[in-house]
C-alpha cells in the first residue's frame, strides 16, 4: 500500500467516505434541497412578510444566507421580492397547510439524523418535535438575519456561530429523542457550523458572479438554479457535519448502546415491532 492510500485510511477519510456512500449523501442534499425549496421557503415567505421590522423579507433573508452584495443581491430581490402582501393573501388555511408541508422537511431531517445514528426510527406519534424543531428553525434563521441590524464585525461573526453551534446541537439532540448524548453530538454541531463558514465563504466566491450571469443568461430560472445549489450545499453541510461528528465519537469509543433510554420498557420505539 502507498503512503498516501495508509494516509487515506488512517485519516479517517475512506471509512468517511465509505459512510457517506451508505448514507446516500449526495442524495440526501439534493432531497433537502428540494424539501427546502418546495416546502420550507413558501413558509419562510410568509414568516419573512410578517415580520413586524420589515427588514427586506425573504430576498434578504436569502442574500445574507449567501453573504450576496451588489448585482447579485438585486437579481435575486427580483427573484424572491417584494413579499409585503403575502400575509394579507394568505389565508389561515394556507399558512396551516404551508405549516404541514414544513413538516415534510422536518421529517426528513429528522430521518437523516437517525440514520447517522441509530438503525431504527423513533415512532410516529413524534412528530411534535419536528412542528417545535420547524419553529426554532425559523426563530433562528430569523435572528440570524436580524443580527445584521444591530452588530457587524467580529461581534457578529461570533454571535451567529455561537447560535449557530447552540441550534446545531440542540437539533439532532432534540430530534433523536434524547436517544444519543449531548456530548457526543457537539462535534457534529462544529463541524457543521465550520461547515456553513465554508460554504459561506464558497458562496462569496462562486455563487455571488455565477448568480448575475446567470440571472442574465436564463432570467429567474437562472436564478433559482444557484438558490438550489447553494440549498445542496448546505443540505451536504448538515447531514455530512453529522456524520463527521458520529465519526469522532466513535474514534474515542462512542458505541450504540451507551445512548441512555428515554422512553418506558412497553414503547415501540425501543421494541422490534414499533420501528418505522
Amino acid at each position: 500500500m502507498s503512503r498516501s492510500a495508509r494516509w487515506w485510511h488512517r485519516s479517517g477519510l475512506a471509512e468517511l467516505h465509505r459512510r457517506g456512500r451508505e448514507l446516500e449523501l449526495l442524495h440526501r442534499a439534493l432531497g433537502f434541497a428540494t424539501l427546502a425549496l418546495v416546502t420550507l421557503a413558501p413558509l419562510l415567505i410568509v414568516v419573512a412578510a410578517a415580520d413586524p421590522l420589515g427588514h427586506g423579507g425573504f430576498a434578504l433573508w436569502l442574500v445574507d444566507g449567501m453573504d450576496l452584495s451588489g448585482r447579485s443581491a438585486r437579481a435575486l430581490s427580483e427573484v424572491f421580492g417584494p413579499t409585503s402582501k403575502v400575509v394579507g393573501t394568505a389565508g389561515a388555511l394556507s399558512v396551516a397547510l404551508l405549516a404541514l408541508f414544513g413538516l415534510s422537511f422536518a421529517a426528513s431531517v429528522q430521518n437523516g439524523y437517525e440514520r447517522i445514528w441509530m438503525p431504527s426510527a423513533g415512532p410516529w406519534h413524534r412528530i411534535w418535535r419536528q412542528a417545535v424543531w420547524l419553529v426554532v428553525l425559523m426563530a433562528y434563521v430569523y435572528t440570524q438575519v436580524q443580527t445584521r441590524n444591530v452588530l457587524e464585525g467580529p461581534p457578529r461573526i461570533l454571535l451567529s456561530m455561537a447560535a449557530g453551534v447552540l441550534f446545531f446541537w440542540w437539533g439532532p439532540y432534540f430530534l433523536l429523542n434524547r436517544r444519543v448524548r449531548r456530548l457526543h453530538l457537539l462535534p457534529g454541531a462544529l463541524a457543521t457550523m465550520a461547515g456553513l463558514v465554508g460554504l459561506r465563504w464558497f458562496s462569496y466566491l462562486v455563487f455571488t458572479p455565477l448568480l448575475v450571469t446567470n440571472a442574465i443568461s436564463y432570467g429567474p430560472v437562472g436564478t433559482i438554479l444557484v438558490v438550489e445549489s447553494w440549498l445542496v450545499g448546505v443540505g451536504f453541510v448538515v447531514y455530512g457535519g453529522a456524520l463527521i461528528g458520529r465519526l469522532l465519537c466513535e474514534r474515542f469509543g462512542y458505541t450504540e448502546e451507551e445512548a441512555p433510554p428515554t422512553e418506558t420498557p412497553g414503547d415501540p420505539a425501543r421494541s422490534p415491532e414499533g420501528k418505522v
